[in-house]
C-alpha cells in the first residue's frame, strides 16, 4: 500500500464524538426515537449517518487534541479518520448551542417520511439543501441533502443551474452502456462528463454521476433493492454509502481512472496482493463530492512498480478473477455496472434484518477485526449473454463444464457490502480482500 496513506483507528476522537452525541441525543427527543428505528427498521447507525455536529466553544477546543484540524470551509475536521465535521452555533448560524447534521439523499423524502412540514431551505437539486427536523433552545437538528457541496452555508444558485443539474443527471440515466469498440464508449462518456462539469462544476457533476450509477447497480440486485426500500422508510436514500467498486479489464483501466479524474477525484492508495492473488487496486476520492472508488483490475506483482493507474496494462489472455467477471459481463464503467456498493451498517442488524425479511443470505466475513467488519451477500446470478461464453470457450479460458453452467444458471454479478467502521478507521483490510476477490470468481461458483 502507498506509505502516504496509512490510515489508523482513531479512538481518543471517537471518545470524545461518542460523548458529544450522547449529549444531542439527551437533548433530541427526535434522535432518541430515530436512532432505535435505525437500528430495528434498516440495520444502520445513528452515528453512520451524521453529517455534522454543532457544539458550545468550549467543546471545540478539546478537539485538535486528538487530531481535528481546522477545515478551510470553516469548523473542524478530522484528516485521518470517518468522522463528521464540528462546529460551533457561531459558525452553524443558529441559536441552539447543541445541533446535529443528518445525511439524507433528498430533504423531500426525509420529509415525507418523517411527516414533516417545515421549508426546506435551498433550491431543489441546489449544492446543499437543509430542512429542519427538530428546533428547540436545546437542539437543533436538520436533514442535510448535498449535491457536491463541502460547506456547512447555503450555496446561490440560479433555478437555470438546478434545472442543468437535471439534464445532466437524465443523460447519466439514460446513457447508453454497450459498446463493441471501448474507445467509442470512452470517447461518447467522456464528453457527456465534460458537458457536466462545464455546467456543474466538478463535484455536482461527480455526484449526480455516482446517484445515477447506484440506481443502475441496484436495478441489477434484489439485495440492494430490498435494502433501500428499508431505508426509505425513513427517508434516507444510499446517503450511508461508504465506496463504490468498479471491475476494469486490464486494456482499459487507466482509461477508467483518468474517467474518474475528470470528476474531480483523486488517487489514494494502491492495493496489490502479491503473485498469488493476481488483482490490484486503485482507491479514489473527491472529498468535496463525499465519493470514494474502489478499482479492481487484473495485475502481476511485477506490475505494481509502476504506476499502473496511468501508465496502463497491456490485454492478457489470463483471466484472473476480474478479468473474468469482465469478460462474462462487460466492464463495470459500461455494460455491468458496479461490481458491489459498500455502505455503512450496524454489522449484524443488517444481516439478521436482511435475512428475516427477505431471505437475503450473506457471505462469511472477509474483515472482522476490532475497527473494520466487512462481508458481501451472496451474489447475484446474472444471465451471461451466449456470444462471451462461446468466446471464452474457444479461447481456451473455460471449460466445457463451466460454459454450460455459465449458459444454464449465469455467472456471479454483483453484491451489496455490509460494511462497519469503529474508531474511524479509514481504510481497507488488503488479506481480507484478497480472500473475497477469490470467492467472487464465477469459475469458483
Amino acid at each position: 500500500m502507498n506509505e502516504n496513506f496509512q490510515w489508523r483507528p482513531q479512538p481518543e476522537a471517537q471518545v470524545v464524538l461518542d460523548r458529544l452525541c450522547a449529549e444531542l441525543l439527551e437533548r433530541s427527543v427526535f434522535l432518541q426515537t430515530f436512532a432505535s428505528r435505525l437500528e430495528g427498521e434498516c440495520g444502520t447507525r445513528l452515528f453512520d449517518w451524521i453529517d455534522y455536529l454543532v457544539v458550545p466553544v468550549c467543546e471545540v477546543q478539546n478537539l485538535p487534541g486528538v487530531g481535528f484540524e481546522i477545515c478551510r470551509q470553516g469548523g473542524l475536521h478530522h484528516p485521518g479518520a470517518v468522522f463528521p465535521k464540528v462546529f460551533t452555533n457561531v459558525e452553524a448560524e443558529q441559536v441552539a448551542e447543541w445541533g446535529m447534521g443528518l445525511k439524507v439523499d433528498s430533504c423531500v423524502e426525509f420529509a415525507v417520511a418523517h411527516g414533516i412540514r417545515s421549508l426546506i431551505e435551498g433550491k431543489p437539486t441546489a449544492p446543499l439543501r437543509m430542512l429542519s427536523v427538530e428546533d428547540s433552545p436545546l437542539v437543533l437538528v436538520r436533514a442535510v441533502e448535498r449535491h457536491g457541496w463541502f460547506d456547512m452555508k447555503l450555496a446561490g444558485v440560479s433555478d437555470a443551474t438546478c434545472v442543468d443539474y437535471l439534464k445532466i443527471q437524465e443523460a447519466f440515466l439514460r446513457r447508453r452502456r454497450s459498446y463493441t469498440d471501448s474507445a467509442v464508449g470512452f470517447s461518447i462518456l467522456n464528453n457527456l462528463l465534460d458537458q457536466a462539469v462545464a455546467l456543474l462544476g466538478r463535484a455536482r457533476a461527480a455526484d449526480c454521476f455516482f446517484r445515477s450509477e447506484r440506481r443502475f447497480w441496484m436495478e441489477r440486485n434484489r439485495a440492494a433493492r430490498v435494502q433501500k426500500r428499508r431505508q426509505d422508510k425513513l427517508g434516507l436514500g444510499w446517503a450511508n454509502h461508504d465506496h463504490h467498486t468498479y471491475r476494469s479489464s486490464r486494456e482499459n483501466f487507466a482509461k477508467l481512472v483518468a474517467t474518474f479524474e475528470r470528476l474531480g477525484l483523486e488517487c489514494r492508495e494502491r492495493f496489490h496482493a502479491g503473485s498469488e492473488a493476481g488483482w490490484g487496486a486503485q482507491v479514489m476520492e473527491s472529498e468535496e463530492a463525499g465519493i470514494v472508488v474502489f478499482a479492481d483490475v487484473d495485475m502481476s506483482a511485477q506490475e505494481v512498480m509502476g504506476d499502473f493507474s496511468h501508465d496502463g496494462l497491456a490485454a492478457s489472455e489470463n483471466l484472473g478473477t476480474v478479468g473474468m467477471w469482465c469478460e462474462l459481463h462487460g466492464d463495470s464503467l459500461f455494460e455491468a455496472g458496479m461490481h458491489h456498493l459498500e455502505c455503512q451498517f450496524d454489522f449484524e442488524a443488517l444481516a439478521d434484518g436482511l435475512r428475516h425479511e427477505a431471505g437475503i443470505e450473506m457471505m462469511a466475513p472477509f474483515s472482522d477485526l476490532p475497527n473494520l467488519r466487512q462481508q458481501f451477500t451472496l451474489g447475484e446470478l446474472w444471465k451471461v449473454d451466449g456470444m462471451r461464453i462461446e468466446r471464452l470457450l474457444e479461447n481456451g479460458q473455460i471449460s466445457s463444464a463451466q460454459a454450460k453452467q455459465f449458459s444454464e444458471r449465469g455467472a456471479i454479478g454483483s453484491h451489496l457490502e455490509n460494511l462497519e467502521r469503529r474508531n474511524g478507521y479509514k481504510g481497507f483490510n488488503q488479506e481480507g480482500v484478497n480472500q473475497v476477490i477469490a470467492a467472487t470468481d464465477p469459475r469458483r461458483q
